[in-house]
């Protein structure tokens, strides 16, 4: 009776994940191997889809742009998560104003935090260089119309949307016994030498956690912010990702499975991704219970 019970309760979830998660994705995975325009049948290619991928500027560019983009912006948001995790775990006057301070930008709707940055970051008269400009007026990057810039201007954007990865690490440092701090204490640890030898091996777990999370969503993220800020240049291809990669082609293109093809290769970039940093987790764990 209990088991029945459970799997009507789960019936709801399993339901919206076949029809979805499962079932979107399988169609996506067949139309990989069609030429489809969205408004004719699907026509069966087979491999042409990948074989053109291979050969295509755009897409290696779109390529190498994410991989670097989750190479920088991945570990610069865990750490700046993570430091003001710890600087702001403490109930202490105006924390409580400092932490939602700090969460607010992951509310903010993404277009409208694109459009937000679109100002700050315009190369004549945006905040920004305004402000580089007091300092060295020659110094002022050029966000939008510079490669470098942009991708930089792209990478920034990233580090302030990082709220719902600061409320896990705030809870994870809370949770931690206070009792291991003291005895740390007492035998003369602080400042960074507690830090590195108590606070941060025991949240090494959610760390990793949330390394593998931002992984997955680094090749989204750079969605909205290349569209609407950069809109993918400058040209030819300096801001364009996957995500934009992916959706130009499916529904301004409307080269559906050409989309659909790309779509499985960022599937199979993740998964490896994923998979290189769990074999990494699990050599640090073999290594953490090892006897001194």
């Amino acid at each position: 009776m209990k088991d029945r019970q459970l799997w009507l309760m789960l019936l709801p979830y399993l339901v919206g994940l076949v029809v979805l998660v499962f079932g979107p994705a399988l169609v996506t995975a067949a139309m990989a191997f069609t030429e489809y325009d969205l408004i004719g049948s699907p026509q069966w290619i087979g491999l042409a889809n990948f074989v053109e991928l291979a050969t295509s500027v755009p897409f290696r560019a779109a390529l190498e742009n994410s991989l670097v983009f989750a190479a920088i912006a991945v570990p610069l948001r865990v750490a700046a998560a993570l430091g003001l995790a710890l600087l702001l775990h403490r109930r202490a006057p105006g924390a409580g104003t400092a932490r939602t301070v700090a969460t607010l930008p992951t509310a903010v709707p993404e277009i409208a935090y694109g459009l937000l940055w679109l100002w700050l970051f315009n190369p004549l008269y945006g905040p920004v260089n305004q402000l580089v400009r007091l300092v060295d007026d020659t110094a002022a990057p050029a966000w939008l119309t510079a490669p470098n810039d942009a991708r930089a201007a792209i990478i920034v954007m990233s580090l302030f949307t990082i709220g719902e990865m600061l409320v896990v690490l705030l809870a994870a440092r809370r949770a931690l016994p206070q009792e291991v701090f003291e005895l740390a204490a007492l035998e003369g640890s602080s400042g960074w030498s507690l830090a590195r030898r108590v606070t941060l091996p025991m949240l090494a777990p959610v760390i990793a956690l949330l390394v593998l999370r931002d992984t997955i969503l680094s090749f989204q993220f750079s969605f909205v912010p290349a569209l609407v800020v950069t809109e993918g240049g400058p040209p030819p291809y300096s801001t364009t990702y996957l995500s934009l990669y992916i959706y130009r082609n499916a529904f301004e293109y409307l080269r559906y499975g050409h989309a659909a093809a790309a779509t499985l290769v960022v599937l199979a970039l993740t998964a490896i991704a994923v998979y290189a940093q769990w074999l990494v987790i699990r050599r640090y764990r073999a290594l953490a219970r090892r006897p001194l």
